[in-house]
């Protein structure tokens, strides 16, 4: 069995115990279900993706579904969030294991300290952090005050347990017109859940209220469209069908109704190009880029508010 960390390190656990507390049966039944399960169904699947001998993951640099946390644990493998940058030299929180919270990355490490700053920025302190950037020494104090905090540039919530949440980049935070300070990177990874969804770049800083650009996959569209009969011609004309429209709208109200009313998107507008690694609006790794997207397709977004939201 794996014990809770206590000198900074995390001992691999038996996979039959990993899935008990997201199980809904008492422990005698949860054990010879998952018993049966791992011998008839998982061990396979772990076979097939190359998992078959890990005990335990670790994942972290992008926010990742709970769901799909939770999919890993049921195969017995111990799948734990973690967090940290280049600057701390390494994981700043790690998951515990006696207690998984999903939606956290975790708790401070032993040898860390975390603590929110009052615009709620994250804030590090540690041996483990980075001596400076080379030859910036303005950069540098900016980056770590005087009592030592490393300012991480993200924005997060700490809760009463001591779990720590990410929720965004400071740089991204959304303003809107009305005062309200929104994080969207949050509405944005719940969209790019949706198999209908490449990426999403929420809208509405100094507006009335919230838009979003929208990449589609095209693999899954496309399919849908072929399977539903839908006509289209290329990729433009696929997004302007009015069906694959209604097809993103709802995956957009699936996600509305997990936000407060002035967080939610009110209109669309679907990107019309199919993108390439080439493009500028793309990163290396297919994300769309903020401010560069924000100008590329200024008419766009223009034309969101021009025309009436939806309540």
């Amino acid at each position: 069995m794996q014990r809770p960390f206590s000198s900074g390190c995390i001992a691999a656990r038996s996979p039959s115990a990993i899935a008990w507390p997201i199980a809904g049966f008492p422990a005698t039944r949860r054990r010879c279900r998952y018993g049966i399960a791992h011998r008839l169904v998982f061990r396979n699947i772990r076979r097939m993706i190359g998992l078959d001998r890990c005990r335990i993951a670790f994942t972290g640099a992008a926010p990742i579904a709970p769901d799909l946390i939770r999919w890993y644990l049921a195969l017995g493998i111990d799948m734990r969030e973690v967090y940290g940058q280049t600057e701390n030299c390494g994981i700043a929180t790690a998951m515990p294991a006696d207690r998984i919270k999903l939606g956290s990355v975790g708790k401070a490490v032993p040898w860390g300290e975390v603590m929110l700053s009052p615009e709620g920025e994250i804030l590090i302190r540690g041996e483990f952090l980075f001596m400076g950037y080379l030859n910036q020494p303005q950069k540098t104090a900016e980056t770590i005050d005087a009592r030592g905090w490393l300012h991480t540039g993200d924005v997060g919530a700490i809760d009463n347990e001591g779990f720590v949440k990410i929720t965004d980049r400071m740089k991204d935070i959304i303003i809107t017109s009305g005062g309200k300070n929104i994080t969207p990177s949050e509405i944005e990874n719940q969209l790019k859940f949706s198999p209908y969804v490449s990426d999403a770049v929420v809208i509405g800083d100094k507006r009335p209220y919230l838009t979003c650009l929208i990449m589609i996959d095209h693999e899954n569209v496309e399919k849908f469209a072929q399977d539903h009969d839908i006509p289209f011609t290329n990729y433009a004309s696929l997004c302007r069908a009015t069906e694959i429209r209604d097809l993103i709208w709802q995956e957009i109200q699936a996600v509305n109704v997990n936000f407060a009313q002035v967080e939610t998107i009110k209109r669309f507008a679907l990107i019309e190009r199919q993108l390439t690694p080439e493009d500028e609006e793309l990163t290396p790794t297919m994300k769309l880029k903020r401010s560069f997207v924000n100008r590329r397709y200024a008419a766009e977004i223009d034309a969101m508010y021009r025309e009436r939201a939806v309540a």
